[in-house]
């Protein structure tokens, strides 16, 4: 079981002399300083080298790391109250480089159609936008109805964008097979893509990024098509709004039309229906599958150029969306 999915095309659019007397206490005050400095120096470095240690239980970060204003402060708080239905999440702040919330972040989970970030990344690295690509047969069977037929022709562009807004599988499959096809022509292109999925989460620092198949579907039962952390979910987010924002960019709408190119077009919907909902949004991508669960990553500017990125895995089919909600309101609701 997966999402619903379609098919699509983003239409782009601070000197006083030192009194003698005076000096013992200014001596004294500099020792004390000097121990006040080792002690609180030793204990919030390892904070602001961003070290976490995982918990089973929701953990924000320490009001040390984000002392300063009373705004900051009123965030920790905030962040500490709330629950999620997830097995994991995280929050990070992307400018501060600086963890808000965490629960069980490093835990690895299956990734269902988070999956099609790095489908997406790949195949933008690796492809002009405007390469034409021919919808194989193999593509139209995939699980979940899009629209597409065997034969169409559509834009890397096209494709990319279904694959990130729809969350179409056929979308994301055809993306592979041409990619892979042309990374190694006499190889099984599938696995030829899946491999250089892999290779690139390595190249990226994620190493629990695991990927089997392009789409996130599950194989069997008991097999994901991919498994990562809801950390490495975000750190992958991250890249991509740092690097190519624009393949975010349709998951942004609440729906768009898809052409291909003879100037046939399908309606896409989003799969993520509280788009409208998350102030600034910059981009997300959902997830679900009966071993996944419900998935749901999304990044969004809380102010002042400060995209936050909030990741949640392991819940149910709706309350990912509540989930993230609860964590976004906790963010934006201490902002001033």
């Amino acid at each position: 079981m997966s999402e619903n999915e379609q098919d699509y095309i983003i239409e782009t659019t601070d000197t006083a002399t030192v009194q003698p007397p005076r000096f013992p206490v200014v001596a004294q005050l500099t020792i004390l300083g000097f121990i006040l400095f080792a002690i609180l120096g030793f204990s919030v470095l390892p904070l602001l080298r961003g070290e976490i240690t995982e918990t089973t239980e929701a953990v924000p970060v320490s009001p040390l790391v984000i002392a300063g204003t009373s705004t900051n402060l009123a965030l920790a708080q905030k962040m500490s109250e709330v629950t999620v239905r997830g097995k994991s999440a995280f929050v990070y702040d992307v400018k501060a480089k600086r963890v808000l919330y965490q629960k069980n972040a490093d835990t690895v989970l299956p990734l269902a159609s988070i999956t099609k970030l790095m489908t997406s990344l790949i195949t933008h690295e690796l492809v002009e936008t405007d390469a034409k690509i021919v919808v194989p047969k193999s593509a139209v069977f995939q699980s979940g109805e899009s629209g597409l037929r065997e034969g169409d022709v559509l834009t890397t562009q096209a494709l990319v964008d279904y694959a990130m807004l729809s969350s179409s599988n056929d979308a994301a499959y055809a993306l592979a097979a041409a990619v892979g096809t042309i990374l190694e022509p006499n190889s099984n292109p599938q696995q030829t893509f899946v491999t250089s999925m892999n290779i690139r989460a390595e190249e990226l620092g994620l190493p629990n990024l695991t990927f089997y198949n392009p789409t996130g579907l599950d194989i069997s039962l008991t097999e994901p098509g991919a498994v990562g952390t809801a950390r490495e979910v975000t750190f992958l987010m991250e890249y991509i709004l740092s690097n190519y924002p624009s393949i975010l960019e349709p998951s942004t709408f609440t729906s768009t039309r898809v052409y291909d190119t003879g100037g046939a077009y399908h309606q896409a919907e989003n799969t993520n229906p509280i788009v409208t909902q998350i102030p600034n949004l910059l981009g997300s991508k959902t997830g679900y599958t009966d071993l996944a669960g419900g998935n749901l990553t999304v990044a969004f500017d809380a102010g002042y150029n400060r995209p936050i990125i909030v990741t949640v895995m392991g819940s149910s089919y709706d309350e990912r969306f509540t989930d993230v909600l609860k964590l976004v309101t906790a963010v934006t609701g201490t902002i001033e």
